[in-house]
């Protein structure tokens, strides 16, 4: 099979990584955490690069990960896939901050996802993790092939989510992230919400907050 190829769009008031996965040569994506912009990221990705937006993927339901998703849904018309147990902070624009940003954000999936679940869009196959801490209802998605982890705001090159928000939990995380995630091959390439990539080997050895 061909390549999988990942770009990384840094979009929203807090930088947040928006990533775009296909495969080398092919024309269908797969989208995580549109934060913002909506239209002109399917522009960008329909136009500028000629792909088509088969699946949105949701890691969680902050509104700096979600603001663009309604915009690129509509645009797009690919099904949205989200948490089932981040239901609270999807559907209240409270919880989810983005009342407070100005900007009354909510989402409804068109298909929440559980803990184990694969998905399988744009010829790529995503396991669902799910990795309370951040937020009770925040997942992450290992693809096996190629070693790849979208970790949204669970883990950071050297650092981790912040747990001060509603539903977060900061003991919750660190287990989340040393039962699950540190449970893969060391050498997984993580792609976080914030900040640049890292892998989980350097995590282990490094991340003040969970290494082993």
């Amino acid at each position: 099979m061909n390549e999988i190829k990942i770009s990384r769009y840094v979009i929203g008031a807090v930088g947040t990584n928006c990533y775009c996965l296909h495969r080398e040569g092919e024309k269908a994506a797969v989208v995580f955490d549109p934060a913002d912009l909506g239209e002109a990221l399917y522009q960008k990705l329909s136009e500028e690069n000629g792909l088509t937006v088969e699946a949105i993927i949701i890691t969680h339901g902050h509104f700096d990960h979600i603001l663009g998703c309604e915009a690129l849904k509509k645009a797009s018309g690919a099904k949205v896939y989200a948490p089932a147990a981040e239901k609270r902070l999807l559907s209240d624009s409270d919880m989810n901050h983005s009342a407070m940003y100005g900007r009354a954000c909510t989402v409804v999936p068109d298909v929440y996802v559980e803990d184990g679940d694969e998905i399988t869009a744009a010829g790529i196959t995503f396991r669902a993790i799910a990795t309370p801490g951040h937020t009770e209802g925040g997942f992450c998605y290992y693809v096996e092939e190629g070693h790849l982890l979208i970790s949204g705001d669970t883990l950071f090159c050297e650092s981790v989510g912040r747990t001060d928000l509603p539903t977060g939990n900061m003991d919750t995380l660190t287990e989340s992230i040393r039962e699950k995630l540190f449970a893969l091959p060391d050498d997984t390439r993580v792609f976080p919400g914030h900040m640049g990539e890292t892998s989980i080997g350097h995590e282990k050895r490094f991340n003040p907050f969970v290494c082993i």
